[in-house]
């Protein structure tokens, strides 16, 4: 089984949007593993961050991030970084279609809610920083064989 990180960000969190996304991904049959709320740090921010180090908005990735908690999840199903994303829409909410997340909840690309994993290695990669293993959950749900074919 596949899994990925989900942060909903700062804007996401004062506007009390933590339940809508998890209701929107346990409706796509996702299963949660993990979840915290937490303050990131300015070293947590910048390893995150770190492919966007030379870039002009880097500074203020960091900035916002560590500017309120954070809602950290780890999500598990097969494909979940793909159906995670379908999920949340496009990076800028302006151009994702209504049913997605910042489809329908996003104004702009600076506040656009939600983070998560864009391939497995940067899943694995974020989980790693944000959960250590043994807060990590493994547990059969009955409604699986309902959601997903074996």
């Amino acid at each position: 089984m596949d899994r990925t990180l989900v942060l909903v960000k700062p804007d996401g969190v004062q506007r009390g949007l933590i339940g809508e996304v998890i209701s929107r991904l346990e409706n796509r049959g996702i299963k949660l593993v993990a979840l915290k709320l937490l303050q990131i740090d300015a070293n947590l921010a910048r390893q995150h961050y770190a492919e966007h180090v030379d870039r002009p908005f880097f500074k203020g990735l960091v900035d916002f991030i560590t500017s309120s908690p954070v809602a950290a999840m780890v999500w598990e199903a097969e494909n979940v970084t793909s159906l995670v994303r379908q999920t949340m829409g496009e990076t800028d909410p302006m151009k994702s279609p209504p049913g997605t997340l910042r489809g329908d909840l996003g104004i702009n690309i600076g506040r656009n809610l939600v983070h998560g994993s864009d391939s497995a290695e940067s899943a694995q990669r974020e989980i790693d920083l944000f959960f250590d293993h043994s807060e990590i959950l493994s547990y059969d749900r009955n409604s699986d064989p309902w959601i997903t074919e074996s």
